[in-house]
């Protein structure tokens, strides 16, 4: 059959049935990513079905997924609002951080990965899933409850924390000298503080250069923009997602809210497909193997996060209930977790089995996060969604 028909037809089937199980997904009230990875396993290397005319086009839009999941976190929030949660925050997110990178780490450890392993499974386990903690929230008509700002606070923490992990992480992958590695970091760790400082000082001007009232001159402008700076930044030694991010930071105001709205159709799109791709070159079979430690970890995390809710929500002088809830919605880990895993793996820095972890990980994680949060408490009239940040 002709390449060209053979891509066309695989990615019309995949995206299709996408769409089915991002149906399946809301009719049971769960994430749709444990949905898309399955079907990436099961398409994949070892899979079913073995889809190779669109492996190359999933690679490339996959990449362009990880971007706008990035852009559009970044759009959630501006420089100050960063600043203030941080600032609310820190106690709470140096403690989330302790809690959750360590069990990931120390497995890696055991597992024989080393130092690298330790520094990839330890941010696979640490960063919870905004995109999925926001549904929950929401579903759950839970944005006016009060432990509501603490997750929100925590969640900012984590999402600061990754502006600086991912660029030393890709540091870390690509293997360079120590004293080429600091200086790399060094780099990265600059243009994260001077971005952010322009987006403080001079956000309204990168909102003013991206704006247009043509809906179809302003969704060049912001793409273009989001690809142009992710490509530069990964030129820079910094992780091309976290450009795409402080890109969203700098952007603010009205414009935000209208980028948002115009790039969240494609963003569900490529995010999709970025999660089918990691699922594409997962083989199944590496899966079973790691299963069991998969499980240990979900439930030392899910305790650790658990941990993490109930101890800030307690700070800020929650009850019990309001305490639980905060604790079960940040369970969750998504996005992030493969973002980080499919890294790691690309860089060939690390053991296919990683991969299979991660993945094992993240599709349990995804599943237990929103049956806890309903199991702690009980399910009101959902309300509008404002306020609410989602990243996924």
């Amino acid at each position: 059959m002709d390449p060209l028909a053979l891509t066309l037809i695989e990615l019309g089937a995949v995206v299709f049935c996408l769409g089915l199980l991002a149906r399946v997904a809301g009719r049971v009230g769960m994430s749709p990513i444990p949905l898309y990875l399955l079907g990436g396993l099961a398409f994949g290397a070892g899979g079913i079905v073995k889809l190779d005319g669109m492996k190359e086009f999933a690679h490339v839009s996959g990449e362009i997924g990880v971007i706008l999941l990035l852009l559009m976190l970044g759009l959630e929030y501006t420089a100050t609002e960063l600043f203030t949660g941080l600032r609310r925050s820190w106690q709470g997110g140096v403690l989330d951080l302790v809690l959750n990178f360590l069990p990931g780490a120390a497995l890696a450890y055991v597992l024989g990965w080393g130092g690298v392993g330790a520094m990839v499974l330890g941010g696979v386990t640490y960063i919870s899933s905004s995109g999925i903690a926001a549904k929950v929230i929401t579903d759950l008509g839970r944005i006016g409850n009060r432990e509501t700002p603490v997750v929100l606070s925590i969640l900012v923490f984590e999402d600061l924390a990754m502006a600086v992990y991912l660029p030393v992480l890709t540091t870390i992958l690509a293997g360079v000298s120590f004293l080429g590695g600091l200086t790399s970091v060094g780099i990265a760790l600059a243009v994260v503080s001077v971005v952010l400082m322009v987006a403080l000082r001079h956000g309204h001007h990168v909102s003013k250069a991206v704006h247009s009232e043509n809906s179809e001159v302003f969704l060049l402008n912001v793409l273009g923009a989001a690809l142009l700076v992710a490509g530069i930044a990964s030129a820079m030694q910094v992780s091309a997602a976290v450009g795409a991010f402080l890109l969203g930071i700098a952007i603010s105001g009205a414009t935000a809210h209208n980028a948002t709205r115009i790039l969240e159709p494609l963003r569900d799109l490529f995010a999709a497909i970025f999660f089918v791709a990691f699922g594409l070159n997962t083989d199944p079979a590496s899966i079973p193997p790691v299963l069991g430690w998969a499980l240990v970890l979900a439930v030392i995390t899910a305790a650790t996060k658990m941990a993490t809710g109930i101890w800030a929500a307690k700070r800020a002088g929650i009850a019990r209930p309001g305490r639980l809830r905060a604790g079960a919605t940040l369970i969750a880990r998504g996005e992030f977790s493969i973002v980080i895993a499919g890294l790691a793996v690309a860089s060939g820095a690390v053991p296919g089995e990683l991969a299979a972890l991660a993945t094992a990980y993240v599709l349990l994680m995804a599943v237990i996060g929103p049956l806890a949060a309903r199991f702690v408490g009980p399910v009101r009239a959902a309300q509008p969604p404002a306020g609410v940040a989602a990243n996924a």
